[in-house]
């Protein structure tokens, strides 16, 4: 269950984000609820927020040790709780979706743009980042549940 969880995110992040970079590369934004939600590319040459800026070799390491150490533990630990496999297996997709634009385009690409009005302007994000943040919210439920 865990392989197709991380296939299934990998592939939808990467038709967004193909689609991303054909459709709205050259500018052409779209927005969904007018001052809130918006489809507009960005490419972040960091992590989140924007943080380490340029440190995409860095970046890519990192990630790749998180990566490998999160399939060991799930193969080390057969038999741990049910959620804490789906939430590792949803960070690894999104962290792979990420990693893959690293090391392809040197950069990520980001589209997803929330925002009130021009007041407030949530950091853009993708799919991958969306996988990340649910599988850790989920990891946090799980380790709260299990009192691990």
């Amino acid at each position: 269950m865990e392989i197709a969880i991380i296939i299934i995110g990998v592939l939808i992040d990467r038709i967004t984000k193909v689609w991303a970079l054909k459709t709205i590369r050259s500018g052409n934004d779209i927005v969904i609820i007018k001052d809130f939600f918006s489809i507009q590319y960005l490419e972040n040459r960091g992590a989140a927020f924007g943080i380490f800026q340029g440190k995409t070799l860095l970046l890519s390491i990192v990630t790749l040790i998180v990566i490998l150490a999160m399939i060991y533990y799930l193969i080390k630990y057969r038999e741990i709780y049910k959620l804490t496999r789906i939430s590792l297996a949803l960070i690894i997709g999104g962290a792979l979706g990420n990693l893959y634009d690293r090391i392809i385009y040197k950069y990520v690409v980001d589209f997803i743009m929330l925002h009130y009005k021009d007041i407030y302007y949530f950091p853009t994000f993708n799919i991958a980042d969306i996988l990340v943040v649910v599988g850790t919210i989920a990891l946090a439920i799980s380790i709260l549940r299990e009192g691990k």
